[in-house]
């Protein structure tokens, strides 16, 4: 399976999946580790990178509910300062190896017309792609695209969501979603999946994606868990505060590998790493063996 993203050419399955290290230019994260100080984004991007994030994503908007929404303006205003300095910060975070991608987090058109020209790779869209403009705009500038299940438009609270079979509804709505992109000139080589933990979804559909990522696999797209410090671990952990649920995070993660995900989006990318090299090394002599040597991030 290949993506696409820009200049680069990555294969899947791999021997691990890919870290995605989350930098937040914000003020009002849920995990509480935004900042509105570029120079800060930009040193922990560097740190991230240096635990060994393959792909760093930057966002300048809580996707809380409870939070107003801030202007597209203002939006750009936080991001373009992080994308115009990235490539810079990972030729010195990691000098001589492969570079981290960037993928931006956001959703809306007039936003992602502004900075995909500065040299995004991936598209984080968190609005559920309900027309083309974006799918197109990623065609048009070469960048992949993170297609993610949702309900309605971000920044509003979608609770009381119910699915008859929310495995079936995930499959209902990516063959949807790769069809209207495709349709927009966007190749499929230029999509990955993520099926939307907590958003527009309870406790037992969150738990239900978890334990059957596996059969997302038949829609021949990457696939990218959004574990990290989600309400779902809390829920079951009983933990209020996010900083709190990196262990469950840990198991979400290892079991999302373990189950074919090719992506995980995380806060600590050195405590993810390590317990990735663990599993290589546990499944050393089975299937990841096999898979170690179907190629690395660039082919």
């Amino acid at each position: 399976m290949l993506l696409r993203a820009r200049d680069r050419e990555i294969r899947f399955p791999r021997r691990r999946p890919l870290l995605m290290g989350i930098v937040n230019v914000n003020d009002d994260s849920f995990s509480g580790d935004g900042t509105l100080d570029i120079d800060a984004a930009l040193a922990r991007a560097g740190r991230q990178i240096r635990d060994g994030a393959d792909i760093i994503d930057v966002g300048a908007e809580s996707a809380r509910t409870n939070r107003g929404a801030i202007t597209a303006a203002e939006e750009v205003a936080r991001l373009r300062p992080f994308v115009d300095a990235f490539a810079g910060l990972a030729a010195e975070a990691r000098p001589g190896g492969t570079p981290p991608m960037l993928s931006v987090n956001t959703w809306r058109p007039e936003v992602v017309g502004e900075v995909l020209p500065l040299g995004v790779d991936l598209l984080n869209d968190i609005g559920a792609l309900p027309d083309d403009r974006n799918a197109r705009l990623c065609a048009d500038h070469g960048s992949a695209l993170l297609i993610m299940h949702s309900v309605g438009l971000p920044k509003q609270p979608h609770r009381g969501q119910r699915y008859p079979d929310v495995m079936g509804e995930l499959e209902r709505f990516f063959e949807e979603r790769l069809a209207l992109a495709e349709g927009a000139g966007l190749g499929r080589e230029r999509t990955l999946l993520d099926p939307g933990i907590d958003f527009a979804k309870d406790r037992d559909d969150n738990l239900r994606i978890f334990r059957h990522t596996a059969n997302l696999a038949r829609l021949g797209r990457p696939l990218l868990l959004p574990v990290s410090r989600k309400t779902v671990i809390g829920e079951v952990l009983g933990l209020a505060e996010p900083q709190a649920r990196d262990a469950g995070t840990i198991a979400c993660s290892v079991a999302c590998a373990l189950r074919g995900a090719a992506v995980l989006r995380v806060h600590d990318v050195a405590a993810h790493s390590a317990a990735l090299e663990v599993i290589g090394a546990l499944e050393g002599g089975s299937a990841a063996a096999q898979r170690e040597g179907q190629g690395g991030q660039d082919e």
